[in-house]
């Protein structure tokens, strides 16, 4: 157990600081409601557990023999993010009716653009693999860690966005939380670039 406890630390600070998903589930949990963004929820970490699992099993390998594909990803992923801060900024709890929170599958292909996730996938393949372990096994004990991490941090964000939902009938804090929020996707869009 002492061996995982850094791989499960890694994992809660990965899976609870603010990113991508999470600003997004905050979001989603403050315009649909949890049950709105469940979908979204186990979308997300779908699409983490078999990212990981497939960096785990080779695929982080070609990152570090091709680094220009990592700074390819990284350059999309951080355009992509500002396109979602655009969108976010400008929508409104009214806007809620007319749209919809993402699908399973849009949360689950979004990671293949979220840089975030490849951060955290990329180094749980190349740090935190176990030692003495078939290559899959390995890979799986790592996805299912990361998963059983991942989902409840996932959760506590969109509840945070279901918390302060009634905050957010008032116009002028709606405004500032979809700025706040779209402030946060530009800023990790712009470190992500570094």
């Amino acid at each position: 157990m002492t061996d995982l406890l850094p791989l499960m630390t890694y994992c809660f600070v990965m899976s609870s600081t603010p990113g991508p998903n999470n600003v997004m589930l905050a979001t989603s949990g403050a315009k649909f409601g949890y049950l709105g963004a469940l979908p979204q929820i186990l979308g997300q970490n779908t699409g983490v557990a078999i990212q990981t699992f497939i960096t785990c099993m080779g695929l982080g390998s070609v990152f570090v023999a091709y680094p220009v594909l990592h700074q390819i990803l990284r350059i999309t992923g951080a355009v992509y993010l500002l396109y979602l801060a655009w969108k976010l900024s400008g929508s409104s709890m009214g806007a809620a009716r007319e749209s919809k929170p993402l699908t399973f599958w849009q949360a689950a292909l979004f990671q293949g653009v979220n840089p975030k996730t490849w951060v955290k996938s990329v180094t749980l393949a190349s740090v935190f693999m176990p030692i003495g372990m078939s290559l899959p096994m390995g890979a799986l004990l790592v996805t299912v860690i990361g998963s059983l991490i991942g989902l409840p941090s996932a959760s506590m964000w969109a509840l945070f966005g279901v918390a302060i939902r009634q905050l957010l009938t008032d116009p002028i804090k709606q405004r500032v939380f979809n700025l706040t929020m779209g402030a946060m996707l530009v800023v990790l869009a712009v470190s992500f670039l570094r």
